[in-house]
């Protein structure tokens, strides 16, 4: 029973040799093996392996996320304000996900998204979406070649990294859901050969709010493939009179450079999937979203009646993606309930549904959310 004893205490002082406890005295017995609790061990090794190095990934974040502030300056060159617009434009792109842009005409919507493309050095194709285009006019067609007396395909314009669908909703629902499965699948079948869309990929498309003549609405199954609906406002007096200075002069806008690569694009992409996102934050994005479909759960009674429908997980998804992205924008390597919090109305306003009694009370999606926002506890 000794030798055995202590062929015991020898194994153990292999599992603890890296510990700082002393297990052994030199007799060879145990001297604070009770003190070790192998679940604790077992606890810290797990904690250990999932949370990273925060310093380590805060640096290697700061050093990556510096092509965002040239996308930045280069684009403030063309776009006079719109900040937010801007950002929320390039958390899509680190996101990997499409943008809806929502807002009266001429407010820069168009002209930000193709200056964001020739600052990235990307491919950028326009789609004016009108009540007669059909589905081969966006994602292309066979085209029937006489001499060689055979089919050949003519790739449509959504091949493209940065694709523009020009007043989304005057188009057909048929168009609209040819454009929105690419979006999705990241592919296209003409005939019978499919074709993958270029990486990055990036459809960002607009719609006018104020005419509803001669449009198709989107369906809320199609609007929830938009990762962000970014509403846009006017601009300020004094940004108003640097934009009519800016176009008035001599030479015109500028025009913007390429300052990054597709390539350091996707790089970043990868990166902000490997930010930090904390256990207490993961429960509060969850609990932003459960709150849309049983507001009564966090005081919210009268919201029941008013909510059709609340947030899918794909809205769970997005804002967490959202979240890692507008802290890369902040060149953090970790997320706080504030990334949450400055993506989550762009992420949930388009996936919230409302009822008869609340478009008769003309309550609005911003109104639900913002009352949903006040009412979760902040970890």
């Amino acid at each position: 029973m000794i030798l055995k004893f202590q062929i015991d205490v020898a194994d153990l002082s292999k599992y603890f040799s890296k510990s700082k406890t002393n297990t052994m005295n030199q007799e060879g017995t145990l001297d604070n093996i009770v003190d070790i609790n192998p679940t604790d061990v077992t606890e810290q090794i797990t904690s250990s392996a999932e949370a990273p190095d925060i310093q380590q990934l805060n640096e290697k974040v700061e050093k990556a996320s510096k092509f965002t502030d040239l996308i930045r300056l280069e684009m403030s060159k063309t776009i006079i304000g719109q900040t937010e617009m801007v950002d929320k434009l390039l958390i899509g792109l680190l996101a990997n996900g499409h943008v809806l842009l929502e807002g009266v005409p001429g407010l820069a919507k168009t002209l930000a998204i193709n200056t964001l493309s020739s600052a990235i050095d990307a491919q950028f194709s326009r789609i004016q979406f009108t009540p007669d285009l059909l589905p081969a006019d966006v994602v292309g067609t066979m085209i029937y070649n006489p001499r060689e007396e055979s089919f050949k395909v003519k790739k449509g314009p959504i091949f493209a990294n940065f694709v523009l669908a020009d007043e989304i909703n005057r188009a057909p629902a048929k168009v609209q859901s040819a454009l929105l499965e690419a979006m999705q699948e990241r592919q296209v079948t003409i005939g019978n050969e499919t074709f993958e869309v270029p990486d990055p990929f990036l459809v960002l498309a607009t719609q006018n709010p104020v005419e509803q003549e001669g449009t198709y609405p989107l369906p809320e199954a199609q609007v929830d493939r938009f990762l962000l609906k970014v509403v846009i406002g006017y601009p300020t007096k004094e940004e108003e009179q640097q934009i009519l200075r800016s176009n008035l002069s001599v030479d015109g806008l500028p025009k913007p450079k390429p300052v990054v690569s597709t390539k350091e694009v996707l790089k970043a992409r990868k990166l902000v999937r490997s930010i930090y996102l904390d256990e207490k934050v993961e429960k509060y994005i969850v609990d932003l979203v459960f709150a849309t479909r049983s507001p009564e759960n966090v005081g919210l009674g009268h919201l029941t009646e008013l909510i059709s429908f609340g947030a899918s997980p794909r809205a769970s998804i997005g804002l967490g993606i959202a979240a890692k992205a507008h802290a890369f924008l902040d060149h953090r390597g970790y997320v706080t309930p504030e990334d949450v919090r400055a993506v989550a109305m762009d992420v949930m306003r388009h996936r919230v549904g409302l009822t008869f009694e609340a478009e008769a009370e003309n309550i609005t999606q911003e109104q639900i959310v913002t009352e949903i926002m006040d009412s979760v506890i902040v970890p």
